[in-house]
């Protein structure tokens, strides 16, 4: 992938990149592994805003993504990579040899055309899920699993990747992309390979019209709030903050404040804290 810019005829058009998509073999979905997707728009099921900011944008069928990777020992042929509208990596459609067709995450270096398996007892070709106890020590992995046969959970992003740098009694300790480490059972599966598309973090948006085109509607400052909208409106003038931290619009202290729970079950499974 690369990204191209253009030329500024525009405000707009002055910044912003788009990717080329040259990876792309396909731009329509296989019609048996989509939905309507329901667009909640921030709101509960009372229609109350719970999530600011959320709404509009373009509509989207969701394409269901095989996480578990669960049909092991028969092998599939990647026979197109497309576009995914609900998230930043690419995707990959399989035929397996017994006709079924899935979707899995589009891993860097993975060509239509390619042959790709789930097992115990398979290479460590690119693609490929295997469990953690027999991936070798330094080996990059994504789309893992933290429950054994509930699917992958982490490292789902595009160019996001673990890498597996311990192994003992049972637990395979992973280095995240976040530069945790962290223990998994050793019977969870994990897929080899890097997630592509890893130059979507550099693309630049360069109007408001591409955010509001993915569902993002406008952020509104809070210190230009009235006192019963937000704890940092009200004031004469540019009025600074007037607390020790800064605060959401709840009164919860925000940047940079810890939200992890204190007393979680899953500490005990982290080796190093993230950065």
């Amino acid at each position: 992938m690369s990204i191209r810019s253009y030329r500024p005829y525009t405000p707009g058009t002055r910044q912003a990149t788009v990717s080329d998509f040259a990876e792309i073999t396909r731009s329509k979905p296989e019609k048996g592994l989509t939905k309507h997707k329901h667009r909640c728009k921030g709101r509960n099921n009372r229609g109350v805003i719970t999530s600011r900011r959320r709404g509009g944008g373009h509509k989207r069928r969701y394409r269901f993504i095989d996480f578990r990777r669960n049909k092991h020992n028969v092998p599939a042929k990647v026979t197109a990579i497309e576009y995914d509208p609900n998230r930043n990596a690419r995707i990959a459609l399989l035929h397996y040899q017994d006709g079924e067709k899935r979707y899995i995450l589009w891993p860097a270096g993975l060509n239509v055309g390619d042959t790709v398996i789930s097992g115990e007892n398979v290479s460590f070709d690119i693609g490929n899920a295997v469990p953690l106890s027999r991936i070798p020590l330094g080996t990059e992995v994504h789309n893992i699993e933290l429950v054994a046969g509930k699917g992958g959970q982490i490292v789902r992003a595009a160019g996001t990747a673990a890498q597996v740098v311990a192994r003992e009694k049972g637990y395979v300790s992973l280095k995240l992309p976040s530069r945790e480490v962290r223990m998994v059972r050793q019977e969870c599966l994990a897929t080899i390979g890097r997630v592509g598309n890893s130059e979507h973090r550099n693309l630049t948006l360069g109007k408001a019209g591409r955010s509001r085109h993915l569902g993002r509607r406008p952020k509104v400052r809070g210190s230009v709030m009235n006192p019963v909208d937000h704890p940092h409106g009200g004031g004469e003038g540019r009025a600074p903050i007037g607390h020790a931290s800064p605060l959401s619009p709840k009164g919860k202290r925000t940047l940079g404040a810890k939200t992890r729970k204190s007393k979680k079950n899953s500490d005990k499974l982290i080796v190093r804290r993230r950065s």
